[in-house]
């Protein structure tokens, strides 16, 4: 259908591409409009229904979203504001340069701005900088049936009515009822006697990484949030928390592979942006491999020696950093999904340990039978390599294991401590330990 409505497009049948669309969700429809050129953008924008443009708008591209604006009347921003949910909005403002900015904020009601301006001060990645005020609270007097005409009154525009937000005095928090209990309640029955009064709740200036796990622990799909003396002052929906999940989980891989993480899609992110996201810590590890030249250096009498040493140097690296990666991932997959704590080092340790001895045993035999029956290397040699071998994967697997636990202690993030730093550590004494077991068993 998305092909035809762009055929349409081209074709220029205006009754035509409003009666298509109309048939599509808003998340498609702005699908199709990532497909158009610019100037039929606004086109398309303007036949659309106010409330099927606000919903479209707050799905497009940051870039589209400006084009647009640029484009449009003030009244019909004003429009799109006034239709956006105000956490939506305020994501849309956080992206605009400053132009835009002040163009939109002039075409909104006073009281808008001063919201749309509270949110903005707060910290970025902050629950206060995700939530919106577009709740339905209740007085814990009413009674159900005053709770529903009230919900019937001013639920029209809110994020949603599921949850409702009970509230006492100075709006303080008090509980929630669902709109479930509320329909299933007598009439006449009081709010405060049919509330939940175990409210999971986030403050406005807790990370918002929290706040996706405490959505994942107690399976959520919104949430209150409080200023310092428990006053209601939004809430957080599960809509914003999936944004989020996939923010820090990119974040993560990202500097999980040595860059500098960037919200930026690949594809629109210009060539040197890339570059210098990445170079700064390519820099990093390339200056310290010199770590690995040098021992290689000091150990060089040892080499000419016994060539054939040199031939499993890559191979005993490359499975300490592969050792090392999988332990790192699993640890730093616990911390973030708070399955693992800073007090579990101990636990992770002997756990590591155990797995290591295990794998780092398979291995050894494994490649002593290659190297020794199959590729004719003596046993000494052999030896060597393997004994090399089982301390690298123990070292590496022990160190993988530990090193995000570190990082989460010293408030870093445990991501940093991923597969280039460990691998470049791994290497360093995995070297060491080949020289010296050489040393030891071939004497030379």
């Amino acid at each position: 259908m998305e092909r035809r409505i762009v055929d349409l497009i081209n074709e220029n049948k205006v009754q035509d591409i409003r009666n298509e669309l109309l048939e599509l969700n808003i998340v498609d429809i702005a699908n199709v409009l990532e497909e158009v050129d610019k100037h039929q953008l606004v086109m398309i924008f303007r036949i659309l229904p106010k409330d099927v443009a606000s919903g479209v708008f707050a799905y497009i591209p940051v870039e589209l979203q400006q084009h647009l604006v640029e484009s449009i009347t003030d009244k019909e921003v004003k429009g799109i504001i006034d239709e956006l949910f105000l956490d939506d909005a305020v994501d849309f403002i956080e992206e605009m340069p400053a132009n835009i900015v002040k163009k939109v904020l002039k075409n909104t009601d006073e009281e808008l701005r001063k919201l749309i301006n509270q949110l903005l001060n707060y910290p970025d990645y902050s629950a206060g900088s995700i939530m919106t005020v577009e709740y339905v609270d209740l007085k814990k007097e009413m009674t159900v049936k005053e709770a529903i005409g009230h919900i019937k009154k001013t639920g029209v525009d809110k994020e949603t009515i599921n949850t409702c937000y009970v509230i006492g005095k100075n709006r303080t928090l008090e509980g929630v009822v669902s709109i479930r209990k509320l329909i299933l309640s007598n009439d006449d029955q009081i709010i405060k006697d049919i509330l939940n009064d175990d409210v999971i709740s986030i403050k406005t200036t807790d990370d918002q990484e929290n706040t996706a796990q405490l959505f994942k622990k107690y399976d959520l799909t919104a949430m209150p949030v409080v200023d310092n003396e428990n006053r209601l002052v939004g809430i957080i929906t599960v809509d914003d928390i999936v944004d989020i999940i996939e923010q820090e989980n990119t974040e993560d891989l990202q500097k999980m592979a040595a860059m500098q993480p960037s919200e930026e899609e690949y594809l629109k992110t210009g060539v040197f942006e890339l570059a210098k996201h990445r170079i700064t810590w390519l820099l990093i590890l390339m200056l310290s491999a010199t770590f690995t030249g040098n021992i290689i250096k000091r150990f060089e009498d040892v080499l000419q020696s016994v060539v054939v040493l040199t031939a499993f140097i890559p191979m005993l690296m490359d499975t300490g950093g592969n050792a090392g990666s999988q332990s790192s991932t699993l640890i730093i997959r616990g911390l973030a999904l708070g399955e693992i704590s800073m007090s579990d080092a101990l636990k992770v340790f002997w756990k590591e340990l155990r797995v290591s001895v295990v794998v780092g045993l398979v291995l050894a035999f494994v490649n002593f039978l290659r190297i020794f029956y199959l590729e004719g290397v003596g046993a000494m040699v052999s030896l060597t390599v393997c004994i090399t071998l089982f301390m690298t994967v123990v070292l590496a697997k022990v160190v993988g294991g530990l090193l995000p636990i570190v990082a989460k202690s010293v408030k870093l993030d445990p991501a940093i401590m991923a597969s280039p730093l460990i691998t470049t550590i791994v290497d360093a004494f995995s070297l060491i330990i080949y020289f010296k077991t050489a040393h030891m068993l071939i004497g030379i």
